[in-house]
């Protein structure tokens, strides 16, 4: 039975990583190059995050027996390496415990059947290096990635910018701020499409020129 979540993950997946980095004051950014694997995909909710030794995915095969629907798995180890924690059939495990999506601060292999397969997954690295099965690690720590602290619940959004970690006890607040920041983009984007500027409307014009008003042009 899948848990009731406080939000909608359908919501939080489309107001997307840069709304809510902006509207969560700039904090949570999972910094360096992340491979969408599935193009096009979105997906956001809480994480259950995993620690595994180094170059090993033994716990990423435990995990698989925790795991609950809409969660987003992040899968860490001490120090990334191009090193394969997932493939096609722990990614068809974790479709079928119905996560989210995958988070692996590693490396995936297998990517064509991974998008065949359609489960999200975003990875640091593409690499056929396989890992071993041998190091008990841990499920539901803190774990960083990215420079972003993850802690077990913390909510993790992902799409083609990459992931934002949102800290469980802000959720509400964030989603709150991303909602009123894409109205507020809706109504820029009206305002863009009728001809005007962003140089003018955000008050730009006044720190370059020294006037808030364009100067007339020239017949």
């Amino acid at each position: 039975m899948s848990a009731v979540l406080p939000v909608d993950p359908k919501e939080l997946a489309e107001l997307g990583v840069a709304t809510v980095y902006e509207a969560g004051g700039r904090t949570g950014l999972v910094e360096g190059p992340l491979i969408q694997v599935v193009p096009g995909s979105r997906a956001a909710g809480p994480a259950r995050t995993v620690l595994c030794g180094q170059d090993d995915n033994l716990m990423v095969h435990a995990v698989m027996d925790q795991v609950r629907p809409q969660e987003v798995l992040v899968l860490t180890m001490p120090k990334p390496a191009p090193v394969a924690l997932v493939g096609e059939l722990l990614a068809l495990q974790a479709k079928r415990r119905g996560a989210a999506a995958l988070l692996v601060d590693a490396a995936v292999r297998d990517v064509e059947a991974l998008r065949d397969l359609g489960l999200p997954v975003w990875t640091r690295y593409v690499s056929v290096r396989g890992a071993t099965k041998d190091v008990v690690g841990a499920i539901n720590v803190p774990v960083t990635v990215g420079g972003a602290e993850i802690r077990p619940g913390d909510w993790v959004v992902l799409d083609a910018d990459g992931a934002v970690v949102i800290a469980a006890e802000r959720l509400p607040e964030v989603l709150q701020a991303a909602r009123a920041r894409a109205m507020r983009e809706q109504d820029l984007r009206r305002k863009l499409e009728a001809g005007h500027l962003t140089y003018d409307l955000h008050g730009l014009r006044a720190k370059v020129e020294g006037t808030a008003f364009p100067r007339p042009r020239k017949p």
